[in-house]
């Protein structure tokens, strides 16, 4: 009788080694993790590339390797890279931006409205009633909390030293990862099988399609719509757009969207700068805004079936709860779980049917059937 009770107290011990050796390396590495994170995720996402290039380049592996790291840096590094940049060395200025946003009073109607034929008067009653819609009495509540919104997201960035140090990390990791992408995939491709045998391998593979989906859908439409956006702000003159534009690629990244700035830029250039210039910068917003809400969920939905609410959930759950890098890992781990789920759900539905399920088809069959008779 105690042979059964040593056995469970070395299973214990033995998990409990385990486990705690889990934890030490994790701790040890834990610096590593968000620039791997970012690695893997960037890697994932783009090796279809990297064969692409491969096959192109002589068959080289180093050369592939060489230019997709060039590629990464310059559309995926780069770009996050100097828009946190602008905003830290602009932190000053952007919180002044808020609170002056915040303290914003609709100015009277001006001249080129009221001048217009037949309505110009109607219009413009409109706008000064708009503009006595309590917003003084707002302002002075709202101002406090844009200052203080502002400092939590500078805040969450970080230090801009450390910021270059992790981009470099994961360029680094990231061209590791092209190097020997196969032994990696074969690694844990491994690793499935042993948790789960055949279905285990198919997770990974599911896994791998969701994190490609988020990666490509959030970047790539950050930066179209951002772009498109920025050009706006500097066509027609807004001023700090360098800045503006910094903030809007953040945001969209929060899947936020572009029109938080876009549309109070409207706005102040309809007041302040005329109809032409600011019917300009409304076009280019419609079109920043449009192609938020299309190409996000075309980029996302071709690579695996997510819905976009849960892509919105886990940017936002994801930056609360570790920062800047949660802005991938929130929605890439959703989106993992919600694939594994649905493929343990489709699993069930296309399993045979037991001896007993047959049965008792067949019996509501003859039922049926001798109901119609």
């Amino acid at each position: 009788m105690a042979a059964p009770n040593r056995d469970l107290v070395r299973t214990t011990l033995v998990l409990l080694v385990v486990g705690l050796l889990i934890l030490c390396s994790l701790w040890i590495i834990r610096p590593f993790l968000p620039a791997t994170i970012w690695a893997v995720t960037i890697a994932v996402a783009t090796w279809r590339l990297l064969l692409r290039a491969q096959a192109v380049l002589w068959h080289s592996r180093k050369l592939a390797v060489t230019l997709m790291t060039l590629m990464i840096l310059l559309v995926f590094v780069v770009p996050f890279w100097l828009a946190i940049a602008t905003i830290l060395r602009r932190a000053d200025q952007l919180m002044s931006l808020a609170a002056a946003a915040a303290a914003f009073r609709v100015p009277t109607a001006p001249d080129w409205l009221l001048n217009l034929p037949l309505v110009g008067a109607q219009l413009g009653e409109v706008w000064n009633e708009s503009a006595n819609l309590g917003l003084s009495a707002l302002a002075p509540k709202v101002a406090p909390y844009a200052a203080r919104l502002t400092q939590w997201f500078i805040g969450s960035i970080g230090s801009f030293g450390l910021l270059l140090v992790q981009f470099l990390l994961t360029a680094a990791i990231t061209a590791i990862l092209y190097a020997n992408g196969e032994t990696a995939a074969r690694v844990v491709l491994n690793f499935g099988h042993r948790l789960a045998g055949e279905r285990g391998q198919k997770m990974v593979v599911l896994a791998a399609d969701a994190i490609r989906a988020v990666a490509i859908g959030v970047m790539v439409t950050a930066l179209v719509e951002s772009a498109i956006g920025g050009a706006g702000l500097a066509l027609v003159g807004v001023p700090l757009a360098g800045v503006l534009t910094a903030v809007m690629f953040v945001l969209c990244l929060a899947q936020a969207g572009p029109g938080i700035v876009l549309i109070p830029a409207v706005i102040w250039m309809y007041a302040f700068r005329g109809v032409g210039h600011g019917t300009v910068l409304l076009a280019i917003s419609l079109l920043a805004i449009t192609v938020d809400n299309m190409l996000r969920p075309f980029l996302i939905r071709k690579e695996a079936d997510l819905p976009t609410l849960l892509v919105l959930a886990g940017v936002i759950g994801g930056l609360a709860a570790f920062g800047l890098v949660g802005i991938f890992v929130g929605p890439a781990v959703l989106a993992v779980s919600y694939t594994l789920l649905q493929a343990w759900m489709a699993e069930d539905e296309q399993a045979p049917a037991t001896p007993v399920e047959k049965f008792a088809a067949h019996q509501v069959t003859v039922s049926e059937a001798l109901g119609e008779a």
